[in-house]
């Protein structure tokens, strides 16, 4: 039976949807349900301290329910570190089977793993009687061939797992070329666990193809779209604030936003060379959603210090530039 209420997932991406951003996000923006953690490496409990686990203090996440997610191929420290957050109250973490950057995985982590099922079925028969919580997975088609979700699903089906979060791409494609719908169907089709589709949500008309396409499915994770266009979540939902609201009251809305975010990681942040770095690193995805932003946002990147980027900021939004994201 389909679901119609569809359920959108924050994606977890490394260096910017930390706690931080996901609290200002959700002051100012509606229609995300649950946010996932960008990974927690594995830890023994010797090398485990409470400031690595910052970004999934319960006490600071009280704007977004929040799932953990952890790297790592250990399933002793997988263990005891996923025991470690069931203790502080969460009752599912996620495994990275996904991340594609190849520094992680020549270490056989994250999507360096996927050629290797025999080795992930060794580590969740160790793993799944042993932890505490729940366990969810995050995994693309394959490291180097989507051939290889074929033995993948069939393996997984062997194990409990709550979902199965799926982008259909290779690691080794990053994140060039289009995400493959015929193979997640294929996925999809074999797999007996629950799927939740991410990739290439860039827009209400992207999200409602998919939508089309799988009607069975009714949770989606997005990520870079919502860096894009903050107010994509509201409008896949049709909610009338962000979906009727005149370029103005948009522009408005994003400015208070990057004041807000701003002034937390100024709290957080003990230098000015982290904070302005942590703020480009959103504007690479916002900046290019402005009409004619090239230049001002060119400039804005180049700043050095607290200042000129205040200032290059103040510039950017007196320019008045049409908000128009992929569409």
């Amino acid at each position: 039976m389909t679901n119609n209420r569809p359920f959108l997932i924050l994606a977890p991406l490394q260096g910017l949807t930390d706690v931080v951003f996901r609290q200002a996000y959700a002051r100012h923006f509606s229609g995300i349900d649950q946010a996932m953690a960008p990974f927690i490496s594995t830890m023994s409990s010797r090398r485990l301290k409470p400031a690595r686990l910052k970004d999934v203090d319960p006490a600071l996440n009280t704007g977004l329910p929040v799932i953990p997610q952890i790297l790592g191929n250990n399933p002793d420290d997988f263990i005891y570190l996923g025991n470690y957050l069931f203790d502080m109250g969460y009752a599912q973490v996620n495994w990275n089977l996904g991340c594609p950057h190849s520094k992680i995985a020549k270490k056989l982590r994250g999507s360096g793993l996927l050629s290797h099922p025999d080795k992930i079925d060794a580590f969740l028969s160790r793993v799944i009687p042993a932890m505490k919580p729940t366990l969810s997975v995050k995994i693309r088609l394959g490291r180097k061939s989507k051939q290889e979700i074929r033995d993948l699903i069939a393996m997984f089906n062997t194990h409990k797992l709550d979902e199965i979060i799926l982008h259909p791409r290779t690691g080794e494609q990053m994140y060039t070329g289009a995400a493959d719908v015929d193979a997640f169907e294929r996925a999809m089709n074999a797999c007996i666990h629950p799927l939740v589709y991410n990739g290439d949500i860039v827009d209400k008309a992207s999200w409602e193809k998919i939508r089309q396409r799988f009607p069975e499915i009714s949770r989606f994770m997005i990520g870079r779209g919502i860096l894009s266009n903050p107010f994509l979540p509201g409008q896949i939902k049709g909610l009338k604030i962000d979906s009727q609201g005149s370029d103005s009251q948009q522009r408005e809305r994003l400015k208070n936003f990057h004041a807000d975010l701003f002034n937390s990681y100024k709290q957080v942040f003990s230098g000015p060379g982290h904070l302005i770095g942590r703020m480009k690193g959103l504007w690479n995805y916002l900046g290019p959603s402005f009409e004619n932003s090239k230049k001002p946002l060119k400039k804005l990147l180049k700043s050095n210090s607290e200042q000129a980027y205040l200032d290059r900021v103040s510039e950017f939004w007196d320019m008045n530039l049409r908000f128009c994201p992929a569409s």
